[in-house]
């Protein structure tokens, strides 16, 4: 079979307009899609160059394919199985920031350049104050950042108009505001000069983004049917779900230079980001963490057959209906809307999304995605909401009995053994635990400020609820205590 290329006639390049630094599953099949759609749809006309990043790997298998490859979305739409592929051809170049570096920095120079991109992994977005201007490039993500903004307001003698929009996706809180802070930090360390200073100021937006799509990445058990049916060979397809969310956090409209909503793209401008990301970490994550080690403890291994169990599945509903959405501040009809999308995202056919991944620290996930609805929700309502009490309850029986080796616990279901990791101070606390008495376990847990940044302890009838929920799992089983108490 043929490899995907373009040799019959010249690949279309547009004005280089986004600069990305990453070249990674998910920038290709969320950022680079939605920019191949805004080329098609409205007049954006923007190629991206794509830029590695780090040392390691090679830039070739862009090259062989004229930096085109393919998207297969495939999911459940309006509950019906869909897949939608897509040919992605906004992708003029992609560079090697080390091997190549004076072709990556001469795109500091290039007049259309409007917008960065990153996705440098969270540890990618840190302050390294050892970081040298004088290295080809700089060792850390805001060094390079850094000294190619500089060299682009040098080349343009400061022009305001000639700032960059800069749209980092990594995922930690307020991206952009930090990454500002940081590139900010290397420039007076630096002494790159007060006029570069504002120019960062007054010509740069550092807008702060939220993201959200299961990437799945190359299916490569999968890979030469899907080949068959595209007619040719594609070794950077990319598979992920439908549904995508994008939120843009700025000061400015960005709404007309970057036209992705008139697109009909998931795509938010706004100047406040944080209901958006409150709505996906205590709706999405929150119903993982929620029912995952519940489900995982009943025989599960993967999201997709858990909801194939209405006991499951009932119980993952009703909390995100009954006892999440109510303490949300958002529209009601966004967040049933959203909440209604998760559903179809966990039964997607085509993720296997296994539970034990999911269940990776789930301590500090419990502590960030579902203790402030419990929290807010006996504030609010003025009882104990009754699956996220029991969701504690099983977080608690998922780490029992678990003995240390190598840094990790390996607990056990019925015969088999399975391994957790979380922090070391959770990993110890629940081994030296093995033997103490349910009750003064489950005191001890939840009064621990380290792991619940309180002593929860001081929730009314938190205490015994979770101490009578953790000991009734212990004694007859998770799923006959599943099936009594939510199987109506």
């Amino acid at each position: 079979m043929q490899r995907l290329a373009n040799k019959e006639q010249a690949t279309l390049k547009r004005p280089v307009k986004v600069l990305q630094f990453g070249e990674g599953n998910f920038l290709r099949a969320f950022v680079d899609y939605m920019i191949d759609i805004a080329n098609e749809k409205t007049d954006f006309n923007g190629g991206i160059v794509l830029v590695k990043p780090i040392p390691s790997g090679s830039m070739d298998s862009f090259h062989e394919q004229d930096c085109r490859y393919t998207v297969v979305l495939r999911g459940l739409v309006a509950g019906q199985p869909t897949e939608m592929t897509r040919l992605i051809t906004s992708v003029n170049d992609a560079v090697d920031s080390y091997s190549q570096y004076d072709e990556y920095a001469a795109y500091a120079k290039e007049e259309s350049l409007r917008f960065i991109v990153s996705n440098t992994t969270e540890a990618g977005i840190v302050l390294d104050e050892s970081d040298r201007f004088d290295l080809c490039p700089p060792n850390t993500y805001p060094g390079k950042l850094c000294k190619f903004l500089f060299e682009r307001a040098e080349a343009f003698d400061y022009s305001v108009d000639k700032g960059i929009v800069i749209l980092p996706v990594e995922l930690i809180d307020d991206n952009g505001i930090e990454l500002k802070r940081c590139v900010k930090a290397l420039s007076r360390a630096w002494q790159l000069g007060k006029r570069f200073e504002n120019w960062l100021d007054e010509a740069c937006i550092f807008t702060s983004t939220l993201v959200d799509r299961i990437v799945t990445g190359y299916p490569k058990d999968e890979a030469e049917v899907i080949w068959q049916k595209l007619g040719y060979e594609d070794r950077l397809l990319v598979t992920g779900e439908p549904f995508a969310l994008w939120v843009i956090e700025s000061h400015c409209d960005l709404s007309e230079e970057l036209p992705l909503p008139a697109c009909d793209l998931p795509v938010v401008y706004t100047n406040n980001q944080k209901p958006y990301k409150q709505r996906k970490v205590r709706i999405l994550n929150g119903a993982h963490t929620s029912f995952v080690p519940m489900a995982f403890q009943c025989g599960y291994d993967y999201v997709l057959d858990t909801m194939h169990d209405p006991i499951i599945k009932n119980f993952m509903q009703k909390t995100l209906y009954e006892e999440v959405i109510p303490t949300l501040r958002l529209p009601k009809e966004d967040l049933l809307t959203f909440a209604e999308a998760v559903t179809g995202r966990f039964e997607n056919p085509y993720i296997k999304h296994a539970l034990l991944s999911i269940c990776l620290n789930s301590v500090s996930k419990w502590r960030a995605r579902c203790m402030p609805s419990l929290l807010e929700y006996v504030e609010r309502i003025g009882k104990l909401p009754q699956r996220l009490t029991f969701s504690l309850a099983s977080l608690m029986t998922l780490y029992h009995g678990g003995q240390l080796v190598d840094g990790k616990l390996v607990c056990k279901r019925g015969n088999e053994s399975y391994t957790l990791q979380d922090d070391s101070s959770v990993l110890s606390f629940f081994e030296s635990h093995n033997q103490v008495e349910e009750a003064l376990t489950v005191h001890d847990f939840l009064s621990n400020e380290a792991f619940f940044g309180q002593d929860l302890t001081k929730i009314p009838d938190l205490e015994a609820s979770v101490a009578a929920s953790y000991q009734d799992i212990l004694n007859r089983g998770m799923r006959v205590v599943m099936a009594e108490r939510f199987g109506g």
